[in-house]
């Protein structure tokens, strides 16, 4: 099924993963980290993402700062 919003999305998308299949596919790539236990990169700052640590411990490291 194709995002109806993924032009939009792709304009605020932070992920800087290029070759991610789901990049500017929110839902997909929400559901995706959720089910690895992790959080999406979009969530993160721009330092915290460009990282690629995903993991909830690494959010919760820049959240706090």
């Amino acid at each position: 099924m194709a995002c109806e919003n993924l032009k939009k999305n792709l304009e605020f998308c932070k992920c800087t993963y290029n070759p991610c299949s789901r990049k500017g596919k929110c839902c997909e790539c929400v559901q995706y980290h959720l089910k690895l236990g992790e959080v999406p990169g979009c969530f993160f700052p721009p330092e915290g993402e460009a990282t690629y640590d995903r993991s909830i411990e690494n959010f919760i490291k820049f959240v706090r700062k």
